[in-house]
């Protein structure tokens, strides 16, 4: 049975990608850190269509919690063929005013424990000559935002270490990507108000938000053996935005 590691996986996006993984016949590791809630209810989704999943906490900014949910996912589910590594958090405030406590929290979740997630999913790949890893970056991770500093900054921290890490990997068979979305129609977006979302669209060329289904069916084709020779690349998904 191929598995599926998917950190973030409670979320709007990670719960697009985890059903539609599973339904390319993957059985999914479902990553959450607080919500365990959407979290089972992703893997309640997966089971009534005859998949696989197991719901796992994870806190990305603690090397220990990365190893436990990897170990755990492994265990229950095997080796993963997949890593998908969609987890994170924001910071929207002047970098002025953020504590280090609080832009060493933002690093060590959106950036190194992707870093840390993928090591050990690698250490496993590259013994079997196969899998495939992808990030889930950001438009501003490619030209920053203002009031979202830490948060472009870990987002471009990812997109270099995709190009790195695709370059390192590819003799073994694995490939590395990422996926940049613009604005995407999530609750982490519901904050916006109906004035913000107007003036945002009307910057977008495809003239709408994106949906989380769209992200994951980029991700899934990165997961395909049709991407084989696709590595080291960053997909934006943002209708013409940036």
């Amino acid at each position: 049975m191929r598995s599926a590691v998917v950190t973030g996986g409670s979320g709007d996006i990670g719960r697009a990608i985890c059903l539609r993984l599973a339904a390319e016949g993957y059985a999914v590791a479902v990553c959450f850190r607080r919500d365990r809630e959407s979290a089972e209810n992703v893997c309640f989704e997966i089971a009534a269509k005859g998949g696989t999943a197991l719901a796992v906490q994870l806190d990305l900014s603690d090397s220990g919690s990365v190893a436990e949910a990897y170990g755990r996912a492994v265990s229950q589910l095997g080796v993963p063929e997949v890593l998908i590594n969609n987890g994170g958090t924001a910071h929207i405030g002047l970098f002025t005013d953020m504590q280090p406590e609080e832009i060493a929290k933002l690093i060590n979740t959106d950036l190194t424990g992707a870093m840390l997630m993928s090591r050990l999913a690698a250490r496993d790949m590259v013994r079997r000559h196969r899998g495939r890893i992808v990030s889930i970056s950001s438009v501003w991770g490619e030209v920053g935002a203002s009031c979202e500093v830490a948060y472009s900054a870990a987002k471009a921290g990812l997109i270099g270490f995709t190009r790195a890490l695709g370059k390192e990997l590819a003799p073994s068979g694995i490939t590395v990507n990422c996926i940049a979305p613009g604005l995407i129609d999530t609750k982490m977006n519901g904050s916006l108000s109906d004035e913000d979302k107007r003036e945002l669209i009307g910057e977008i060329p495809a003239g709408r938000m994106g949906t989380p289904e769209e992200v994951a069916a980029v991700a899934a084709f990165l997961c395909s053996e049709g991407a084989s020779y696709i590595t080291g690349q960053v997909i934006r998904t943002d209708g013409g935005w940036i």
